[in-house]
């Protein structure tokens, strides 16, 4: 059939995914240098989109609903009577002999295992040639008048007692006789029902076949057409690789090269700007020092005046001659002991002047700094573009190289007739749906006869019901006690005579019907057991699957018949879960296997040509400088600008000190506190006035000469942590920038090499997504073989649920039935007696 071996063949092109073949001597190299690390894949993943997806309408699920409590009865019925597992390695071992050749040990076994249908099979032959044989002498006997033949009665007590015990006793077994009829009956119409379910399983399956068959050729053409994505994405990295490459060379000579250019760079750029924002701060450190000396020397000489004329103000003050009465005395005389306080502590005339120290921070600072230090940072940041430069040339002819890949990808795909081969099998598809469906109106007339045939052999049991229960109604209703057996009614003795039709009748069915039942019986039930139970636990599939099955020289069977390699490891199970987990048809039938694409997919996708062609990419960046000159001059005149040289002690030493020798407001709070004390006067107003005169002074000028010195001190302390760390941190620049500057020119090949590796791999990965995703799509989404389980599902559906079952729980109710005959007969013979009209009967005289 040349549509099966296109459609076997038609998924192999697609391709499954693999690890790209690395180059042995790249392995050596990474082994050879632990820290030599490929770059990862690409941060961004591709969107490939999804494929087609088919929507298959077959759901193979029965619920049997009601009557499913009837088959799980006939289940259990069947597990007691056939308790033993699975005979698979029995099965496997008489196939394997070819039926031939069988030895006894093996018979034994297989009796073993067949010894419940076989007691149960005796039992059924031993009724069936039995039955005939007793109802003949059965009927002798009665003709002879034993046997209940004899028309006379003899009178007991117990007469009544044992006529109602048959009578409950042939009503009971009656009602268990139509509940299987009812059994039967129900199992007999579910079978004509279901056969219109089977209809629309047939129509569902078929449906979904052309399906598959119908969008199995736009999901090939949707993997095929998705390289595209990856070459666009691969093309869109080539047009950047300035800022992609080279930027990664950038970041590589920053962050990476040993210890890192974090450690150099970064740290050269911060520390620059740390010297820039130290000689503003020590620009302003210097001002500072130098207004608040120049406010201090001058508010000093004016607070020394002020003081000197309070001072002599308040003397004079306290030569009146009111400070010569005793009490008066004692006061002023202590007041005079204090005046020498009012004077100034600190002198800054003294002090050196920071000019000159001055003047050569603004002269560092006039020089832009930062600007000289950005210029070597721009010529450094320049490797991007410089990459794409000397890269250009390359990047045309990896371009050439995609453009390449891609038609072999398309030349490779219209190999295969997929959809001429889609095509036939469609039209095979329809043929043979049409074929089944022109076979319906045979299955209906089959299944028609079938229901007529089970209705019939129904209609024997239901018979005998019949005159069991009229003659139950008849003799009855028609029965007096007051009548003696000789003059009974003719209702009773017709109610007898319809008992004794009934037996007859009886008789001649059950033997009938148990033969029916037997044979029934043995073979449906051996399906269920070795056919239906096995298929549902999977453990029918274990044995096709069996290794060497069919001939000692062909390991697989399913493999064998497919594509005439037995050595294939493809067994019918692996390949019905794959199916019914939905997966693709591909990884179901391990189809690589046939054909492996790998081999293709690595002389095309992965190309290694594209990696020799980025070997020869060459970055020189021997002309990097960080720092220029001038920036270098600068540094060093900021270390040399005299700021180190200026007398920090004398400077820490004065503003220590306190403007004045004594606290001005506590000296004007004690004087008023003294003049208090005098009696009230010229003399103690003249000296509040000089407290407040204090008081002024202390508020307009020694107040902001505080401030000046408070701003002083801060400064001078900030000078002189400054005159310690600006060589060192001039000295830790230089070396920094120096350091950076010596890695970038003597590393920046084995970087570029590195990245250009790194760059490449993440262009291959690309690829490498493109394969992975055609091998998930492969696996779970192309040609999806959910169709095939669905058949496998369908076919236990309608011959063990529809079918298998259904005829089991007709011959256990119809069995039933026969095995209640048996009683039934004998209470019918029992109970009759009662009823008939006797030719004579029991005389009693007094």
């Amino acid at each position: 059939m040349l549509w099966s071996r296109w459609l076997v063949l038609l998924l192999c092109w697609g391709g499954t995914g693999g690890e790209p073949q690395v180059d042995a001597q790249d392995r050596e190299e990474v082994r050879a240098d632990p820290h030599r690390q490929r770059s990862p894949p690409p941060v961004e993943p591709l969107d490939f989109g999804f494929v087609p997806a088919a929507v298959y309408d077959t759901h193979a699920y029965y619920e049997p609903g009601s009557i499913g409590v009837l088959f799980h009865m006939v289940h259990a019925f069947l597990y007691v009577v056939q308790p033993n597992t699975f005979p698979k390695d029995l099965i496997v071992k008489v196939i394997q002999q070819n039926m031939g050749g069988i030895k006894i040990e093996e018979w034994r076994k297989w009796l073993h295992y067949e010894a419940g249908f076989l007691t149960c099979a005796t039992f059924g032959l031993l009724v069936v040639v039995l039955t005939p044989l007793i109802a003949v002498c059965f009927c002798v006997c009665r003709c002879c008048d034993n046997c209940g033949g004899e028309m006379h009665q003899r009178q007991r007590k117990s007469a009544d007692c044992h006529r109602g015990f048959f009578t409950a006793s042939l009503i009971a077994t009656s009602i268990f006789i139509i509940v299987g009829v009812l059994i039967a009956y129900a199992a007999n119409h579910n079978i004509s029902t279901q056969v219109k379910s089977t209809r629309r399983l047939i129509n569902t399956n078929m449906r979904d076949l052309k399906t598959f068959a119908n969008n199995t050729p736009a999901q090939i053409e949707y993997l095929t057409a998705q390289y595209t994505t990856a070459k666009n994405k691969v093309l869109s990295d080539l047009d950047n690789i300035g800022p992609l490459l080279g930027g990664r060379i950038h970041s590589q000579l920053e962050k990476e090269v040993v210890p890192t250019l974090d450690t150099a760079l970064r740290m050269a750029g911060a520390k620059v700007e740390s010297a820039i924002k130290a000689m503003r701060e020590t620009k302003e450190a210097l001002e500072n020092v130098s207004s608040s000396l120049e406010v201090l020397q001058e508010g000093m000489g004016k607070l020394q005046a002020s003081l000197s004329t309070e001072r002599a103000s308040l003397s004079n003050t306290l030569s009146d001659p009111a400070c010569t009465n005793g009490a008066v005395s004692h006061t002023c005389n202590t007041i005079r002991s204090t005046l020498s306080q009012l004077g100034i502590n600190a002198d800054y005339s003294n002090l050196p002047d920071v000019s000159h120290a001055l003047t050569n921070v603004n002269i560092v600072l006039r020089t832009d700094l930062s600007n000289i230090v950005q210029k070597g940072y721009t010529s450094f940041n320049d490797t991007p573009q410089l990459v794409k430069e000397q890269t250009k040339n390359i990047v045309s002819g990896v371009k050439g190289m995609l453009d390449k890949i891609g038609t072999e990808i398309t030349s490779f795909a219209k190999m295969f007739p997929v959809e001429s081969s889609l095509v036939n099998f469609t039209i095979f598809l329809n043929e043979r749906q049409r074929a089944i469906e022109d076979f319906y109106p045979q299955i209906d007339q089959i299944d028609f006869y079938r229901w007529i045939g089970c209705v019939a052999v129904l209609c024997m049991v239901i018979l005998v019901l019949a005159f069991n229960v009229l003659g139950l109604l008849c003799g009855t209703c028609g029965y007096d006690k007051q009548a003696t057996p000789t003059t009974r009614g003719c209702l009773s003795n017709t109610g007898g005579n319809l008992l004794m039709a009934g037996v007859g009748f009886s008789f001649i069915f059950a033997w009938v019907l148990m033969a029916i039942v037997t044979a029934m019986f043995v073979t449906v039930g051996n399906v269920e057991k070795l056919v239906c139970e096995p298929l549902a636990n999977r453990q029918l599939f274990k044995i096709i699957d069996t290794p060497f099955l069919v001939h000692p020289e062909k390991r697989n069977f399913l493999p064998g018949m497919l594509f005439q390699n037995p050595n294939i490891e493809l067994t019918l199970g692996s390949m019905y879960r794959e199916c019914y987990e939905n997966n693709g048809l591909y990884h179901a039938l391990q189809l690589e296997t046939m054909f492996n694409i790998n081999s293709f997919l690595n002389r095309t996708v992965y190309n290694r040509d594209i990696a020799k062609v980025f070997e020869s990419v060459k970055v020189d960046l021997q002309d990097v400088t960080l720092l220029e000159q001038a920036g270098r001059d600068n540094l060093i005149n900021f270390a040399n600008s005299g700021i180190g040289h200026i007398d920090y002690e004398a400077y820490l030493a004065e503003v220590s000190k306190g403007v004045t020798l004594v606290d001005l407001l506590s000296f004007s709070t004690d004087l008023e506190a003294q003049a208090d004390q005098l009696p009230r006067g010229a003399l103690e107003n003249a000296l509040k006035g000089h407290a407040s005169s204090i008081r002024n002074i202390h508020r307009e000028q020694v107040v902001p000469l505080e401030q000046a010195m408070s701003t002083l001190s801060q400064s001078i302390r900030l000078l002189q942590r400054a005159s310690n760390d600006v060589p060192v941190k001039v000295t830790n620049i230089l070396s920094a920038i120096d350091a950076a500057e010596y890695l970038i020119t003597n590393n920046a090949s084995q970087v570029v090499k590195k990245e250009t590796t790194g760059y490449t791999l993440s262009l291959v990965g690309y690829f490498q997504q493109y394969t992975e995703w055609v091998k998930t799509s492969l696996t779970a989404e192309v040609a999806q073989c959910k169709p095939i389980s669905n058949i496998v599902d369908s076919m236990e559906i309608v011959g063990c649920s529809f079918i298998v079952d259904s005829v089991n729980t007709f011959w256990f109710g119809l069995g039933g039935c026969c095995i209640l005959l048996i009683p039934s007969i004998i209470f019918s013979i029992k109970l009759a007696k009662y009823y008939r009209r006797m030719d004579t009967e029991d005389v009693f005289e007094e």
